[in-house]
C-alpha cells in the first residue's frame, strides 16, 4: 500500500495547491480577511504532504518493490543502498517528484518564516508560488506517474544507469534543485509584488535572502557536478559545454545579475524594473533548463526523459508561467517608480555594467545551446561545441572580470574617476605585472595569459573592501562579498592554468615500461580482475614517480550486467600544484594497454574556487539575516 499512499499525498498535496491559489485570489480580490488567514496555513500542510509523497517514493527503492514500475526501470536488488535511495531521483518521474517536494516545502517556508512583507503581497507571493506547483502537480499525475504499478512484478529491477552510481547522485540533484526552486520563490515574490504594485526595498529586502540561497546552493551543485563529470566520464575534463551543463549555468547567470540587483534595491532605491526583469529571467532559465533535461529533444548522460509528450507538456507550462509572467510586467511595469538616481561612475553603475555583461554571456549560451535544437527541427545537423563558446563567451567574460574588480572600489552613487584610477593602482599592477612574466617566461595563447592575469589583479581588487577597516567591526556580509570574488579569481586561475598547461599522454604501455606524464615517471605494474557490489571489471596498478616519491593509483574497467554497460573509473592524485588524471583502456594484440594520462596543473583551484564563492554567498547570507534579526529585536524594544 505504499506506493497507494504516496500517490494519494500526491494528489492531495495537488489539491492543496489549487485551494491555495484560490484562497489567495479570493482574499487579495475580496478582501476577505478569513480567507487571507487560511492561505499560510494551508502553504505549510502542501509542503509536508508532498515531502511525505517523496519520502514513500525513497521507502519504495529503498525495499526494492519490484511492483512499482519506476522501482523495476531504476534500480535492483543487488545495488547498494546509497543508490537505491538516491536512485528514487535518478529518473525523470523521481527527479520531477524531488522537484515538487522541494518547491511544496519552500513555500512552505515562505509562509513560515516571511514576516516582512506586507500581507496582500505575500498571499500574492504564495498564490503565484502555487500556480508553479500546481502546474508541476499536473505534469506529475497525468503524465509522469512515480507510483504507477507494473503486473505482474518481474523478479527484478532493470538497474540504474551505472554513470549514476556514484555518491554525487546523492548530493548533485537536490542541490541544483534547491536552487532552482529557490529561484522560483524569488519569482513569486515578483509576480506578488507586481500584483500589488509593492516593487520597492521592502520586497528586495524580503526576496534577498531567497535569491542568496539559491545563488549559494546553484553555486555548489554546478561545482560538484563539474567535478562528478570530471572524475566520473574519464575524459580529463571539467567543462564539456554540453546543452545539460548549459541548462545548470544560465540560471546562475541570470541570479548572479539578479543578486546584485535586488542588493541594490535593497540597499539603495535603485533597478526596481531590472531586479523584476531579472527574476522572470531567471526563472525562464529555470525552466528552460527542466524542460531541455526532460524533453527528451536532447542526447546527453544527464538528460532524463525520452518522450517528447512530456516534453510537450512542460513547454506548455513554461509559455504560461513566463507568457503570465511577462504579460504582468508589461502590464505593470509602468506603475513601478524609477527609483534613486546614480551617476555613472558609481558602484550602481559597476553592477548595471556586470548585470549587462551577464546578459550577453547568458546570451551567447542560449544561442549556442538552442540553436542546434531548431536547425535539427529544420532537418539540419550542427554541433557548437567549446571553440565557439570559448570564442564568444570568453573575451566578454575576461572584461567582467575585469568590471568586478573595480566595482567594489567605487563609492555608492556618485565617485570621481580619477580617484578610482588612484584606488585601482595595486590590482591593475598585479595584473600587469603577472601579464608580463607570462609573456617573458610561458608560451600560452592570449586567452589564457589574460585569465591568469586578470584573476592575481581581481584576487588583490576582492581584498581591498577591508583595507584599513577595523575588521572586527566589518560586516560579515562584506566578508561574504569579499570571499565570494575571491573565489572567482581563484576559479579563474585554476581554469586558465588548466587550459594553458596541461599536457596529455595517450600510450600503449608495456608492464614495466615507464611513461612520461608531466613531472611524473608512470609505470604500469600490472592488471588483475576486481569484483564489486553489482559489477566485475579489471584494475590497473600504475606506480607514479616523482622527485623520489611514488604513489601507487589504480584506475578500473568496469562491467555492469543490469543494464549491460561498461564504463571506466578513472584514478585521479591530487599534487599540491594539480592533479595525475589517469584512465585505463582496452588491450592490444600485443599485451600491451592503452592508457590515457594527464597532468593538469592547478586544476583544483577551479573547484576550490567554486567551494569559496558559495562560502561567500553564506557568509553573506548569515550576515544580512542577523542585521535584519538585530533591527527587528531594536524595533520590538523601541
Amino acid at each position: 500500500m505504499t506506493a497507494e499512499a504516496g500517490l494519494a499525498a500526491l494528489w492531495l498535496a495537488a489539491a492543496l495547491a489549487a485551494l491555495q491559489l484560490v484562497a489567495a485570489a479570493i482574499g487579495l480580490a475580496r478582501g476577505r480577511e478569513d480567507v487571507v488567514a487560511a492561505v499560510r496555513p494551508i502553504a505549510i500542510v502542501q509542503g509536508v504532504v508532498v515531502a511525505l509523497s517523496l519520502a514513500l517514493l525513497i521507502a519504495l527503492f529503498l525495499a526494492s518493490d519490484m511492483s512499482v514500475k519506476l522501482v523495476v526501470e531504476n534500480s535492483h536488488s543487488a545495488k547498494p543502498w546509497l543508490y537505491k535511495f538516491a536512485g528514487a531521483w535518478g529518473n525523470h518521474e523521481g527527479s520531477m517528484l524531488l522537484w515538487v517536494a522541494i518547491l511544496g516545502l519552500a513555500g512552505g517556508a515562505v509562509a513560515v518564516l516571511e514576516r516582512r512583507l506586507a500581507e496582500p503581497t505575500l498571499i500574492a507571493t504564495l498564490g503565484a508560488q502555487a500556480a508553479i506547483a500546481l502546474g508541476f502537480y499536473a505534469f506529475l499525475l497525468f503524465s509522469s506517474n512515480p507510483f504507477a504499478r507494473v503486473d505482474p512484478a518481474p523478479a527484478d529491477g532493470m538497474g540504474l544507469n551505472p554513470l549514476l552510481q556514484d555518491p554525487g547522485l546523492a548530493f548533485h540533484p537536490p542541490t541544483l534543485y534547491i536552487g532552482y526552486v529557490g529561484i522560483s520563490v524569488a519569482f513569486s515574490f515578483a509576480v506578488g509584488a507586481l500584483i500589488t504594485r509593492d516593487v520597492a526595498p521592502s520586497f528586495a529586502r524580503a526576496m534577498r535572502p531567497w535569491v542568496l540561497g539559491a545563488w549559494i546552493f546553484l553555486t555548489l551543485g554546478i561545482t560538484a557536478g563539474s567535478y562528478w563529470a570530471y572524475y566520473e566520464l574519464g575524459w580529463g575534463g571539467w567543462w564539456f559545454w554540453d546543452p545539460v551543463e548549459n541548462a545548470s549555468l544560465m540560471p546562475w547567470l541570470a541570479a548572479t545579475a539578479l543578486l546584485h540587483s535586488v542588493t541594490v534595491l535593497a540597499t539603495r532605491d535603485g533597478l526596481r524594473a531590472w531586479t523584476v526583469m531579472l527574476a522572470v529571467v531567471a526563472f525562464s532559465m529555470s525552466m528552460l533548463g527542466t524542460f531541455l533535461v526532460r524533453s527528451g529533444i536532447l542526447t546527453s548522460v544527464h538528460a532524463f526523459a525520452v518522450d517528447p509528450e512530456r516534453g510537450a507538456f512542460i513547454l506548455v507550462l513554461l509559455a504560461i508561467y513566463i507568457g503570465g509572467a511577462l504579460t504582468l510586467f508589461a502590464a505593470r511595469i509602468g506603475t513601478v517608480r524609477a527609483g534613486t538616481a546614480f551617476e555613472l561612475v558609481s558602484r550602481e553603475g559597476a553592477l548595471v555594467l556586470n548585470n549587462l555583461l551577464l546578459t550577453v554571456i547568458l546570451g551567447i549560451v542560449l544561442i549556442g545551446t538552442l540553436y542546434p535544437i531548431v536547425a535539427a527541427g529544420m532537418g539540419v545537423q550542427l554541433s557548437i561545441g567549446a571553440p565557439f563558446f570559448d570564442k564568444a563567451a570568453g573575451p566578454i567574460a575576461l572584461v567582467l572580470v575585469a568590471a568586478m574588480a573595480v566595482g567594489p572600489l567605487l563609492r555608492w552613487r556618485r565617485d570621481d574617476a580619477g580617484a578610482v584610477i588612484s584606488r585601482s593602482t595595486w590590482p591593475i599592477a598585479a595584473a600587469a605585472f603577472t601579464a608580463a612574466g607570462l609573456v617573458v617566461f610561458a608560451d600560452i595563447g592570449v586567452l589564457p595569459l589574460a585569465g591568469i592575469a586578470l584573476a592575481v589583479g581581481l584576487a588583490v581588487a576582492s581584498v581591498a573592501p577591508l583595507w584599513g577597516r577595523n575588521l572586527r567591526r566589518t560586516p560579515l556580509f562584506t566578508y561574504g562579498m569579499v570571499v565570494s570574488h575571491l573565489g572567482i579569481a581563484v576559479s579563474l586561475a585554476g581554469m586558465a592554468a588548466s587550459s594553458a598547461f596541461t599536457t596529455e599522454t595517450l600510450v600503449a604501455a608495456q608492464p614495466g615500461v615507464p611513461v612520461r606524464a608531466g613531472p611524473f615517471s608512470v609505470v604500469l605494474d600490472g592488471i588483475k580482475p576486481v569484483i564489486g557490489a553489482n559489477w566485475s571489471g579489471l584494475e590497473a596498478r600504475l606506480s607514479a614517480t616523482r622527485d623520489d616519491t611514488t604513489i601507487v593509483l589504480r584506475p578500473q574497467s568496469r562491467f555492469f550486467a543490469d543494464p549491460p554497460t561498461s564504463t571506466n573509473e578513472s584514478a585521479i592524485d591530487t599534487q599540491w600544484d594539480g592533479q595525475l588524471y589517469t584512465v585505463l583502456g582496452q588491450p592490444d594484440t600485443q599485451g600491451r594497454w592503452q592508457l590515457r594520462l594527464w597532468w593538469k596543473p592547478l586544476v583544483t583551484l577551479i573547484w576550490l574556487g567554486g567551494a569559496l564563492i558559495a562560502l561567500g554567498g553564506l557568509l553573506a547570507l548569515v550576515g544580512r539575516v542577523r542585521r535584519e534579526g538585530r533591527a527587528a529585536a531594536r524595533a520590538v524594544w523601541a
